[in-house]
């Protein structure tokens, strides 16, 4: 039996230069690989890896191990900054759909990296509860490396790969990315709270990363009929499962599951778990009626354009899916498009809702904003003119900032 010095061996002689490899990220990243490149930094030269790591998830910088290498990624982790000024992380702009369609299109990769259970007794090994891409990637590349984690959660309704499909197996029983919801500010339970009113029965439900989008959930538990429709779960979801909240009789799907590891066990056992084909595509996201996506922003101009991924004219995340979810949402039959977030950063200096963005690029266009909610109340945009975008807008900012608000309004106003 192989031992962990010919284990390593096994990964690291996947490791050419030139190779084009595909890492699984979010928390499917197999965390045994860190360790082994780590330790023989060497096997990175010339190496290009393509991963979909996500902020808050995925903080291990592989691309300043080896000055050679080269990482292609789709968000920037605060980790990778420093690679990315450098040169050595590339960055593509893309919403989830996008990453789907690109990966299922892009040139083969020499080999994929994935993190699996072991076979169940029909020789298939489960991908866990994250099935975002590695689906779209594993039957197209040239080989398939697996990490197999007996630790790692089944997934009943789900994404699998033949053990036999795998060229390399490397026992890698352990730890798997988890991570609890963060706590709820005053300001955030104020948004739920406003949330809470606007969502019907039977709703089909989609939140994003954001404390006000995950706080959102608690205000859900009275409600009959939910529907999961999400590419992220989080543990409000279960919360909502045992208070009866989601419809017993519906597929509930997900893309990725983050908490805790008894509710990633839980939503391995209860959800269906896609490809972002299927979480985030626009043909299968228009089958979902009364659609409610609650996603957060970091800024909202008075246009109703929204900034998800600058700060300060840095780039801090990226698109995601929240572009994906709004659009469907929009269009959905009785379904809404929501953005939360706080009305103010910097202990109340700084407003989020701000008379023009001056970000480099706009992440969700004035036309795919539906609700924007703050803790002082609901912007309903809806087929309204400029001037009353503007008027609700400010009426949603914190107070203090109001009459600067609308002095800068004037003053774009008589510019149009």
């Amino acid at each position: 039996m192989a031992g962990p010095t010919q284990d390593a061996a096994r990964v690291l002689a996947e490791f050419r230069p030139g190779a084009n490899i595909y890492l699984q990220g979010a928390v499917g990243e197999p965390l045994a690989l860190r360790g082994i490149l780590s330790d023989t930094p060497g096997a990175l030269a010339g190496v290009s890896l393509t991963s979909c790591l996500l902020p808050g998830m995925n903080e291990f910088d592989y691309a300043a191990l080896n000055p050679a290498a080269r990482l292609t990624t789709f968000m920037l982790p605060a980790a990778l900054r420093s690679s990315f000024e450098a040169g050595g992380v590339v960055v593509r702009p893309m919403a989830y759909s996008q990453i789907a369609a690109w990966l299922a299109s892009a040139p083969a990769p020499d080999l994929a990296i994935l993190q699996v259970t072991p076979p169940d007794a029909r020789g298939l090994c489960s991908l866990g509860p994250c099935a975002d891409f590695a689906p779209l990637v594993w039957p197209r590349a040239r080989r398939r490396l697996a990490f197999v984690n007996a630790n790692l959660p089944y997934v009943r309704r789900g994404p699998t790969i033949p053990f036999d499909a795998i060229d390399v197996a490397v026992p890698a029983d352990g730890p798997f990315i988890t991570g609890p919801d963060a706590p709820t500010t005053d300001e955030q339970r104020a948004i739920a709270g406003r949330i809470a009113t606007l969502i019907p029965d039977g709703a089909a439900i989609q939140t994003g990363i954001g404390g006000a989008p995950a706080a959102a959930l608690a205000g859900l538990a009275d409600r009959r009929g939910l529907i999961v429709r999400s590419g992220m779960v989080t543990e409000g979801y279960h919360a909502l499962a045992e208070a009866g909240a989601l419809d017993p009789a519906a597929e509930h799907i997900t893309g990725l599951a983050l908490g805790d590891e008894d509710f990633m066990r839980w939503a391995a056992e209860t959800l269906t778990f896609a490809d972002a084909t299927v979480t985030h595509g626009a043909a299968s996201l228009a089958k979902a009626e009364r659609l409610y996506a609650i996603n957060s922003a970091l800024e909202v101009d008075l246009f109703g354009q929204a900034n998800i991924e600058w700060r300060g004219g840095r780039l801090m995340s990226g698109l995601g899916g929240a572009p994906d979810f709004a659009r469907a949402a929009r269009r959905s039959n009785g379904g809404r498009a929501i953005l939360a977030l706080p009305a103010t950063t910097g202990r109340g200096a700084i407003s989020r809702i701000v008379g023009r963005l001056d970000a480099p690029t706009v992440s969700i266009p004035r036309d795919d904003t539906d609700l924007i909610i703050t803790e002082h109340g609901v912007a309903d945009l809806r087929g309204v003119d400029l001037e009353s975008r503007a008027r609700s807008l400010i009426a949603i900012a914190a107070p203090a900032h109001r009459e600067r608000l609308a002095a800068e309004w004037a003053a774009i106003r008589r510019g149009l």
